[in-house]
């Protein structure tokens, strides 16, 4: 690899070597690194022409589209810090990430301009739209507005290049500080880790405004000179087909996947493809003997989180089924109490990370100082995730140590969904949790208490969720209660209803519920 210091030296470097052949096949189209450079570097003079410099932040809000990749390097180019926001979300949540983040310009598709409606974000003074809509600003046109950029701002390893917000599970989304470093690190590994060469074909259908699809798939595959196929969802019954038509050696995954893809009937496709390799986490380990004997995929199971990038791995040569791996060399990682003390192996403890290198874990948590002393209180960063670790040194993953939904792979914030459905009329109190679902991880479960005498109107309520929240978080279970377990401080006990399940009375919407539109 080279011994570059940016993200953008590694598009640099890519476009010196590859010239005009085109590297990434996105959205049925193929581009190369020489055009994702010479339009990213447009896009940066319009941005700097618009007075956009050095640490001010832009929002994007795509799809998997080779315009998100221009407008994320673009936004690098002038110095500027891309704000991701997942293209799912709307409302409460959106206008959270627009306000505090103080995004001037917001970059989206014109789907999501309708979104903007009912969204107060005093900062945004502009929008570029891939498309067209009233009061907005044609992406196309804002290529050609302004020369492209010539005098870039200077960067190094040190330079913030994104806030992105992960998705709070007892509060708002927190915004994550990463830096240039921290992008190439997780970059680093994952080569390390899954040994790619200029041979490999690389697939993968994660959102480009998630960690997982940018560095270990774009980056990594423009570093050591891999062709992408970069898809914008996962498609079960496809999925096998797309791999074989592109020559695919290795897919990125989450268990659910895998999960999935076991569930479809066996065939002659099963063995009649290119991939040797899969990188991924949340395989537990009779799903990974099992897939890795029908497939014949060699798993490659870790764990990480955006504040890390990859802190654990299970390697080629040292790996064990039902692990998240060993530590990598350039954390240290422990698992310690509620009182930070280091847990024996065998015992559940939290994941603490600490790194070697400066800048290789987030920065800090965006305007929360609070949060960030939190998180890095007695010196280790506290991950939230719990584990315990055998006696060989492998790490087994728990759950969380606070509250949390997952969902096909998605955080559900169940505060957002919360506040949502209390600011429906009648409903006096919700709680949101999850309750296990038949494909692992869990299906969004919600706890309500109405006004005294009303009945529920569960159309009414599934159509107000849908209208604020992303199609992931609707709740699939709804169950009326006539009051929350709670604390003599009245916090709600959610693990009293997690404990009660999907109860007799609970409506269950069915398993399609709350699947993507």
């Amino acid at each position: 690899m080279w011994p570059v210091d940016t993200v953008l030296a590694v598009l640099d470097h890519a476009a010196a070597r590859d010239g005009d052949r085109r590297t990434i096949h996105c959205a049925g189209r193929d581009v190369g690194a020489t055009q994702l450079r010479d339009d990213s570097l447009r896009l940066a003079g319009a941005l700097a022409g618009w007075g956009i410099g050095p640490g001010e932040r832009v929002a994007l809000m795509m799809r998997n589209v080779p315009e998100f990749l221009v407008c994320w390097f673009g936004i690098l180019r002038a110095g500027a810090v891309e704000v991701p926001v997942h293209s799912a979300y709307r409302g409460l949540l959106l206008e959270h990430i627009l306000r505090e983040s103080g995004a001037r310009v917001l970059i989206c598709d014109e789907e999501f301009v309708e979104r903007l409606a009912a969204v107060d974000a005093p900062a945004l003074e502009r929008v570029l739209v891939r498309g067209e809509a009233p009061g907005c600003v044609p992406l196309a046109a804002a290529l050609t507005a302004f020369p492209p950029l010539t005098d870039a701002p200077p960067v190094d390893a040190r330079t913030v290049t994104s806030i992105l917000y992960t998705s709070g599970t007892t509060g708002p989304a927190k915004g994550a500080v990463l830096t240039h470093r921290a992008n190439l690190q997780l970059a680093r590994a994952n080569l390390e880790l899954m040994e790619y060469g200029a041979d490999d074909v690389l697939y993968t259908a994660f959102p480009l405004f998630h960690v997982n699809a940018k560095f270990t798939s774009v980056v990594s595959s423009l570093w050591c000179g891999a062709r992408l196929v970069l898809e914008d969802r996962f498609s079960a019954s496809g999925f096998w087909a797309t791999l074989r038509e592109h020559g695919v050696t290795s897919f990125n995954y989450m268990g659910t996947m895998l999960t999935v893809l076991s569930k479809q009937p066996p065939g002659p496709g099963d063995r009649d493809h290119a991939v040797v390799k899969a990188y991924g986490a949340g395989c537990d380990a009779a799903l990974w003997t099992a897939f890795e004997q029908r497939f014949g995929v060699r798993l490659h199971e870790h764990y990480g989180m955006t504040e890390c990038g990859i802190a654990t791995w299970n390697t080629r040569e040292a790996r064990r089924p039902g692990s998240c791996g060993r530590a990598v060399p350039y954390f240290d990682v422990r698992l310690a109490d509620e009182h930070d003390e280091e847990v024996a192996p065998g015992q559940v403890g939290e994941i603490q990370l600490r790194p070697k290198r400066p800048d290789t874990l987030l920065r800090e948590y965006f305007n929360r100082p609070a949060e960030t002393i939190a998180a890095f209180r007695n010196l280790w960063f506290h991950t939230g995730d719990r584990a315990w670790q055998d006696e060989d040194g492998f790490f087994h993953y728990v759950d969380r140590v606070k509250d949390s939904i997952r969902r096909r792979g998605e955080n559900v914030s169940s505060w957002e969904v919360e506040a949502v459905l209390t600011a429906l009329p009648g409903v006096v109190e919700a709680a949101a949790y999850g309750v296990p679902s038949e494909l692992g991880e869990d299906e969004v479960m919600v706890a309500v208490v109405l006004e005294d005498g009303l009945a529920l109107d569960l159309d009414a309520l599934v159509e107000h969720c849908r209208e604020r929240l992303a199609y992931f978080a609707v709740p699939r279970y709804v169950r009326v209660v006539d009051e929350l377990p709670k604390t003599p401080s009245q916090r709600v006990q959610k693990f009293k209803l997690r404990e009660q399940g999907v109860t007799a009375d609970t409506i269950d919407r069915g398993e399609r519920a709350s699947a993507r539109p």
